[in-house]
């Protein structure tokens, strides 16, 4: 396991510099520049943006000052709209807000899907089957962007009893209609997945053993049944949590959220080139150590694969 883990760490470094450049590339190939505005300016301060950073150079010589600091220091630079801002320091900035309402929303969505998933697949073909489906097929229809203004009416515009906007602090009233906003359309596959693996599960000849050896029932379900049935729910939270820890756009634009979300669609517009790259290399990075606790997670879970 342990040679295991190094060679995917080993992959990771090419991996994330690769994005890194693809990213680059797809900003200078992108119309327009940071200095654009929709009234056009003089010729000769244009060309002194140009000289001060760099875009008179080569592709090569600009490339190479963008990548050595990364290299060297894992470093970004400043924004370029938040003027003297290391892009470090607006991703650490962002951050917790992010990770705070992605976590909350991920663990309530784990606690009631595999609830609901698991009622389903063992009363199958039932009304608490029927039911949470019916309500897992609902998450997954209605977006988040329809979600959001509907709580929002419905708690803050008729019934005055939560926020409707901003940011309030961690453990404030603030964090409920974005939690519960984030947390629907990974619930209901959640439990989508929970029901699939765990009727998978049921149907297996070791579970009709545990039962022939008079296993109680409670014993056979979570000690046997749950704990293979949730492989493809830990497939699932790798990438899941990873995009949900380093921000959601939509969520974070609905609420008005000062996330990492917020602000890549801010840098997008405004064609804020280091900090564009270093959010998707946080992303990146996040994305692949995610997947490689997946991997850890499933040895875990099922000893074949361990071996």
């Amino acid at each position: 396991m342990l040679r295991f883990i190094i060679r995917r760490l080993l992959i990771t470094i090419p991996t994330i510099f690769v994005v890194i450049t693809l990213t680059w590339g797809l900003i200078r190939l992108a119309p327009g520049n940071f200095y654009t505005a929709e009234r056009s300016i003089p010729k000769a301060i244009r060309e002194n943006i140009k000289e001060k950073y760099g875009l008179n150079k080569p592709w090569y010589v600009q490339y190479g000052k963008a990548m050595w600091p990364i290299v060297r220091h894992l470093d970004f630079g400043n924004s370029l709209k938040y003027q003297g801002q290391p892009v470090s320091n607006i991703i650490a900035r962002s951050l917790p807000v992010s990770a705070t309402i992605g976590l909350l929303a991920y663990l309530l969505a784990l606690i009631l899907g595999i609830t609901f998933g698991s009622i389903a697949a063992l009363k199958q073909n039932s009304a608490w089957d029927y039911a949470s489906m019916a309500v897992a097929m609902l998450g997954i229809s209605i977006p988040n962007f329809v979600v959001g203004p509907l709580l929002v009416m419905v708690f803050s515009l008729s019934l005055y009893w939560l926020p409707p906007a901003r940011w309030g602090g961690f453990w404030s009233k603030s964090l409920i209609l974005p939690v519960l906003t984030l947390s629907g359309l990974y619930m209901a596959y959640i439990a989508r997945l929970t029901r699939a693996g765990m009727l998978e599960v049921l149907r297996s000849d070791y579970i009709r053993t545990a039962r022939s050896k008079g296993l109680r029932e409670r014993d056979v379900v979570i000690r046997h049944a749950l704990r293979a049935g949730l492989m493809p729910v830990v497939s699932f939270t790798g990438p899941a949590l990873a995009f949900l820890l380093t921000g959601t756009v939509v969520v974070e634009r609905i609420f008005a959220l000062p996330g990492l979300g917020n602000y890549f669609i801010q840098a997008s517009l405004n064609r804020d080139e280091p900090l564009i790259i270093g959010i998707v290399a946080f992303i990146a990075i996040t994305l692949l150590l995610m997947n490689l606790l997946v991997d850890i997670a499933y040895a875990y879970l099922d000893p074949r694969i361990r071996y």
